[in-house]
């Protein structure tokens, strides 16, 4: 079992800037893809940011230009640095791991993030 502890949300308000973490532990082969997630309430899961072990990078078009995502391989963990948020970014975000050779991801708990005066 893999487990991911994701860390950082919580209320900010426009155009202020957020951190999330998510580390990456238990039954760890060799990790492929690490990348965030967002669901808003009534709206379908999207891509927020998605990071190769190599360090090739995806970022959702909402998102281009104001979040980064990074990662740490030798800690198992991803970041996501987000910038000049806006209300439309209020969204549950999850953590999401994909191991070589498999097509199953993990995904962690969810972690709230709300951007509002």
């Amino acid at each position: 079992q893999v487990q991911l502890v994701e860390s950082g949300g919580g209320l900010v308000q426009p155009g202020g800037s957020l951190r999330l973490s998510c580390a990456a532990s238990g039954s760890i082969s060799s990790i492929s893809t690490m990348g965030w997630y967002r669901q808003a309430p009534g709206k379908e899961r999207e891509l927020v940011a998605s990071i190769a072990k190599s360090g090739l990078t995806i970022y959702g078009d909402s998102v281009k230009g104001r979040f980064t995502t990074s990662r740490d391989n030798a800690k198992n963990t991803v970041y996501l640095q987000m910038n000049s948020l806006k209300p439309d970014d209020t969204a549950v975000y999850y953590c999401r791991v994909l191991m070589f050779g498999t097509t199953i991801p993990y995904w962690g708990q969810g972690t709230q993030v709300t951007v509002s005066s």
